[in-house]
């Protein structure tokens, strides 16, 4: 699930009440781990035979535009085949290749000021969101002012063709104003003097960055490099003593920025219905086969656990916490110690996303197995998505809805399980809209946007829980109008509903691995997420059997618009 912060006081009550271990977490699962082939059934042991394969150290995160990503991908590509559903991506494969770039900064480049030459990261840091050359040799270069004081920045006029510097001093968020990016529209370059305070560790990394390039997109803004104070005031002499409009020294020297094409697809099967003319419409069900990859800081893996446990039981949707309590640094202790006591220290880095959403990438292969294999087949057709880029901002998702490999006007409903191998009573699972915590248990689902579009989808989902004897206990309580944690457009079905197709996100919630490098296999609860698969089948099933397509009753969003819960 993409992220979001969130900024709700926790009390250390509630955190203390849900941070002891449990003697189920206490014994934990293996921390590697090889099953056996899975079976035409739905089963916990299926599931966990996956997801050690999904979600191993070896597939380094599956980030979007990496070769890890790549990985995971082929082997959903190989199950899928093996299953022998048909193909439904592009050029009759099962892949759908996004138009993902990456944009790098070339080493060949060369920045002076005055006959200095500047070192790329410690004196100037380009942000590289386009291909392109910027020449510094022969433009004027002037002071566009601070970030503090709008009434003194220089016009439209006086930038336009000019290198401009943006002063934005310590402690103070750059700003984002239209009426700053309409002045600088016409500038040949943006220096902001910021540079001093990205981490050292951030500066080589943000070389290399990735965005998606969409089709039609319009051409990047102007381009923006970030410099020290050092280089500031080599342009102006002591920068707090210059005047906006003043003329700096001359630049020299070329920033080159280079485009290549970026890794990142969807894989796109296809289970045909057995109704000669129902089979032209179709149920889609789908989770993302990202995560957030792996950094190069190695830490001890239980003593980050233990830490979100106390302090963040919402892992990345938790506040940042500065300084700990006394109370809590000795319960983190305690918890760290006895982990430590089961496997020793570790050193960890990788953020493996085994829930988030390994847990739903896997569901959705057990699903189609079992579809595969079964005699009678569903008179719609099943259409199985797994999305690429959920984590970079719903970016496989928005690209298949937009670029379908069937008529868009044929899905009938859309399915998406994302993080549904958790939702334990000790898991902090999100918040009520008024900021009560809210944990799982036996049983627990959470239903997000079930009935946004359509009644029936919704009350089907009930039904289906009850006549299935499912048992499932139904939270939706995140889904709520106004939640600040955005739920609903936080995931990949938000891209099918903007077009007016029905949906339902199942998940079990947020806990404290959510977007940490402890969200990894062992942990997951197996036999709850089997449950939730049948149940999901089940639904499919419903909806692809139903003599009539499922009723939107509710108004349709602007599928350009801003997704509001």
């Amino acid at each position: 699930m993409s992220s979001v912060r969130t900024v709700t006081a926790l009390t250390l009550g509630a955190l203390l009440l849900h941070a002891v271990p449990s003697a189920a977490q206490t014994a934990e699962l293996p921390i590697k781990y090889t099953g056996k082939p899975t079976s035409p059934e739905i089963s916990a042991s299926d599931l966990m035979t996956r997801l050690y394969i999904f979600a191993d150290d070896s597939m380094m995160g599956r980030q979007v535009g990496t070769k890890y990503n790549l990985m995971g991908t082929a082997y959903i590509e190989r199950e899928v085949r093996r299953m022998g559903l048909q193909p439904a991506g592009d050029n009759g494969g099962y892949f759908q290749n996004l138009p993902l770039y990456s944009y790098s900064f070339d080493s060949t480049s060369a920045v002076s000021v005055g006959g200095e030459n500047l070192t790329v990261a410690t004196d100037y840091l380009p942000i590289a969101r386009d291909e392109r050359r910027i020449a510094l040799d022969g433009v004027p270069v002037v002071y566009f002012g601070s970030s503090t004081d709008s009434t003194t920045w220089i016009s439209g006029d006086d930038a336009a063709g000019k290198i401009v510097v943006l002063n934005i001093p310590m402690g103070v968020l750059p700003p984002n104003s239209p009426s700053l990016r309409s002045r600088i529209a016409r500038a040949a370059a943006v220096f902001v003097v910021s540079l001093d305070r990205v981490p050292a560790n951030q500066k080589a990394g943000a070389l290399h960055t990735q965005q998606l390039q969409r089709d039609g997109a319009p051409p990047a803004s102007t381009p923006s490099i970030l410099i020290t104070q050092r280089v500031a005031n080599l342009l102006f002499g002591p920068l707090e003593s210059a005047k906006p409009g003043a003329a700096g020294k001359a630049m020299s020297g070329t920033i080159i920025l280079r485009k290549e094409q970026a890794p990142g697809r969807n894989v796109v099967a296809l289970l045909p219905g057995s109704d000669p003319v129902l089979k032209n419409q179709y149920v889609a069900i789908g989770a993302h086969n990202d995560h957030i990859g792996f950094n190069n800081r190695p830490a001890d893996h239980d003593s980050i656990r233990a830490f979100n446990m106390v302090a963040r039981p919402q892992g990345a949707d938790s506040p940042p916490v500065q300084s700990p309590t006394p109370e809590q640094v000795a319960r983190i202790k305690t918890i760290t110690d006895s982990l430590h006591a089961l496997h020793g220290v570790r050193r960890d880095s990788i953020a493996n996303g085994a829930d988030d959403d390994g847990s739903g990438t896997v569901s959705v292969l057990e699903i189609a197995e079992a579809f595969a294999a079964q005699k009678t087949k569903p008179k719609r057709s099943i259409l199985f998505v797994w999305h690429a880029g959920e984590e970079a901002g719903l970016w496989g998702s928005e690209f298949f809805t937009d670029h379908p490999t069937v008529p868009r006007d044929s899905i009938v409903a859309q399915l998406n399980m994302d993080m549904v191998g958790r939702g334990a009573l000790a898991d902090i699972t999100g918040e009520s809209k008024t900021g009560e915590l809210l944990h799982g248990g036996r049983g627990y689902l959470q239903l997000v946007g079930s009935r946004r579009l359509s009644t029936e989808l919704g009350d089907l989902m009930e039904t289906v829980n009850t006549a299935g004897k499912y048992g499932f206990n139904f939270d939706y309580g995140m889904d709520t109008n106004g939640h600040p944690q955005n739920i609903y457009c936080r995931s990949d079905h938000y891209e099918y509903a903007r077009y007016g197709i029905p949906i339902v996100f199942m998940t079990t919630g947020g806990h404290s691995d959510y977007h940490q490098v402890t969200d990894e296999p062992q942990y997951i609860d197996y036999a709850h997420m089997a449950d939730i698969a049948k149940y999901v089948k089940d639904a499919a099933t419903t909806v692809a059997n139903l003599d009539h397509r499922i009723v939107v009753d509710k108004p349709k969003p602007d599928p350009k618009g801003r997704c509001v819960q």
